[in-house]
C-alpha cells in the first residue's frame, strides 16, 4: 500500500500511475480547496484507480494534506509506504524527493549546454515547499557564476499576512519533522499560508533552500 499528499495534484497522478503499474493499492490525501482547484487531476488519480480523499481540516489545503498523510503513516506502517512529494518532513525525505527531482536540472543543465554552448546567467523556479526548484538549484549550485533565485508566493502581500513567502517573512522553527525557515506567530504557531496556486501555500520551507538562503548562494523574492 503507497499512500501520498499532494497540492496541485501532479505527484498523486504520477503516484497513481506507478501504484497503477504495479498493482498497489493507493491513497491520495489533497487538501479539499485543493480538489476544487485541480478538479482534473482529481479525476486523473481516480481514473487510475487511487482513492483520493480531500482533507476538510485547517486550511483543507497541502500542509492539511500532509498532516492527514502523516496520521495514516503512523497508524499502519507495518504496510504502509509514504512517498513524500516535497522536499519537507524528517530525514531522509527531503534528501530523498531532492535525488530524485535532480531530474530536472540535470537535463536543464545539459540541454542548455547542447543548445547555447553555454550555463545560464540564472536559474529561476516556483518555491512553495521547494522541491522543483531544489531538483533545479541542485545541478547548478557548483556554478558559482549562475544566481539560484526562488519566486516565493506574496498573496495578498507581504503586509498583509496573506502570503506564503516562507524564506522572506518567517522565521526558524519545526514543520512536520524538519527544522527549517516557517511562517509562525509570536508564540510559534503555525499560521496559514496563502496563495491562489495551489501547491504553493505551504508554511515551510525544504531545509536545503534555507541553506541556500543563509549561504548567500540563493536568492528568494516574494
Amino acid at each position: 500500500r503507497v499512500i501520498a499528499e499532494t497540492g496541485a495534484g501532479q505527484h498523486g497522478v504520477a503516484t497513481a500511475t506507478a501504484c497503477a503499474l504495479f498493482g498497489l493499492d493507493c491513497t491520495i490525501y489533497m487538501g479539499e480547496i485543493d480538489t476544487q482547484r485541480q478538479a482534473l487531476n482529481v479525476a486523473r488519480m481516480r481514473m487510475l484507480g487511487a482513492e483520493v480523499i480531500a482533507v476538510k481540516s485547517g486550511s483543507r489545503t497541502l500542509k492539511d494534506a500532509i498532516n492527514e498523510a502523516f496520521r495514516d503513516w503512523v497508524a499502519n506502517v507495518d504496510r504502509t509506504h509514504y512517498l513524500f512529494g516535497t522536499v519537507a518532513g524528517p530525514h531522509p525525505f527531503p534528501a530523498m524527493v531532492r535525488d530524485f527531482h535532480r531530474v530536472i536540472g540535470v537535463e536543464a543543465r545539459r540541454q542548455i549546454l547542447e543548445r547555447a554552448g553555454r550555463l545560464p546567467d540564472a536559474a529561476v523556479a516556483c518555491v512553495g515547499g521547494g522541491s522543483n526548484a531544489i531538483g533545479l538549484f541542485h545541478a547548478f549550485i557548483p556554478d558559482a557564476g549562475v544566481r539560484l533565485v526562488g519566486c516565493e508566493p506574496a498573496g495578498h502581500g507581504i503586509e498583509t499576512g496573506e502570503h506564503a513567502a516562507t524564506l522572506t517573512a518567517g522565521e526558524p522553527g519545526i514543520l512536520h519533522g524538519s527544522r527549517s525557515y516557517v511562517l509562525q506567530d509570536e508564540e510559534g504557531q503555525i499560521t496559514e499560508p496563502y496563495s491562489i496556486s495551489a501547491g504553493l501555500d505551504y508554511p515551510g520551507i525544504g531545509p536545503e533552500h534555507a541553506y541556500l538562503k543563509d549561504s548567500g548562494r540563493g536568492e528568494y523574492r516574494a
